[in-house]
């Protein structure tokens, strides 16, 4: 897919004959469908995915605090503390996306940005790759929070923020930003 909203690159030449790819449905957020794939004992499956926008995460650090946000996911029907995520907009670099986010969800400009992972996420069944970037230098700026977004904006400790990406109820994967931050010597 290539509209605004969906995967911008192409997927690598697939290892396994794709024999078909059907799209089921597309409900403007994320793609769902399969791929009829013919296995490497001859046998055929059909491997059903959901496609999700490429997105990114910001690990942002400001006076030995790292920034998360707390909302509400009616999805899983509790509050989370995550860090500033969202949609990589078409023709924008991981790190453009991310200090973009980190604007529009905390208020907060950066002045530097480097990627410090790239992964795709659970790739049983989606199709959905996710860039980890590190943010510092950071000055309180407007937000600009979009319609669906209701989040407050918390600084924790370095040191609690590593607890906390660990243990519930910080159990959102975008938290994973935080031990990689600390992995690379940044935190």
């Amino acid at each position: 897919m290539t509209d605004d909203g969906r995967r911008h690159e192409r997927l690598p030449d697939p290892e396994w004959r794709v024999l078909a790819s059907e799209t089921e449905y597309d409900t403007g957020w994320f793609t769902g469908g399969y791929d009829l794939v013919e296995q490497p004992n001859g046998t055929t499956k059909r491997y059903y995915w959901a496609e999700l926008a490429t997105a990114v995460v910001v690990v942002a650090v400001a006076d030995d605090h790292v920034v998360f946000v707390e909302q509400y996911r009616p999805n899983i029907r509790q509050t989370q503390l995550e860090l500033p995520a969202g949609v990589v907009e078409r023709g924008e670099s991981f790190t453009d996306a991310g200090v973009r986010e980190l604007r529009e969800e905390t208020g907060f400009a950066a002045d530097s940005a480097s990627v410090i992972g790239d992964v795709w996420c659970s790739t049983g069944v989606l199709r959905h790759r996710r860039g980890f970037v590190f943010a510092e230098g950071l000055t309180p700026v407007e937000r600009d929070l979009d319609d669906n977004e209701f989040l407050s904006v918390r600084a924790v400790p370095v040191e609690e923020a590593i607890e906390r990406a660990t243990e519930p109820p910080t159990n959102d994967a975008t938290v994973e930003g935080v031990l990689l931050a600390r992995d690379e010597g940044l935190l």
